[in-house]
C-alpha cells in the first residue's frame, strides 16, 4: 500500500488549503483513513479521521469546525479541506490508512494505522 499526500503550501492566516491523499495497492472499503500533523520539534498529533463504511468522522478539538475530511472511494482518495487557517496549523501533514488487525484502538491513536504517506508541508503565515 502506498499513500501519496499532496496539496500543502504557504498560505496566509485565514486562508484555505485542500490536502489530498491518493492510495494505491489496496481498496479502502471498510477502512478508516486519518490525517495527522507534526510541527517542528513536536510529536505527531491526530487531526481527523473518516470511516469508509458510513463516512462518519472524528476531529481534534483544535480543528473542529475549520477542517473537513472526506473520502472518494471510487478514486481511493482522502481529502482534508482546511479553512480559517492559523499560524499554529503550521506542520507537516501525514495521511494514514488503518491496520485492520488493531481496530480496537481509537482512531486518534497512531498505532491504529499501518500505512503512512510521505507528508506534505503546510505553512501558515501571520
Amino acid at each position: 500500500v502506498q499513500l501519496q499526500a499532496s496539496g500543502g503550501g504557504l498560505v496566509q492566516a485565514g486562508g484555505s488549503l485542500r490536502l489530498s491523499c491518493a492510495a494505491s495497492g489496496r481498496t479502502f472499503s471498510s477502512s478508516v483513513m486519518g490525517w495527522f500533523r507534526q510541527a517542528l520539534g513536536k510529536e505527531r498529533k491526530f487531526v481527523a479521521a473518516i470511516r469508509s463504511t458510513n463516512s462518519s468522522t472524528d476531529y481534534a478539538d483544535s480543528v473542529k469546525d475549520r477542517f473537513t475530511i472526506s473520502m472518494d472511494n471510487a478514486k481511493n482518495t482522502v481529502y482534508l479541506q482546511m479553512n480559517s487557517l492559523k499560524p499554529e496549523d503550521t506542520a507537516v501533514y501525514y495521511c494514514a490508512a488503518e491496520n485492520l488487525f488493531v481496530r480496537m484502538l481509537p482512531v486518534t491513536s497512531m498505532a491504529r494505522y499501518a500505512y503512512w504517506g510521505q507528508g506534505t508541508q503546510v505553512t501558515v503565515s501571520s
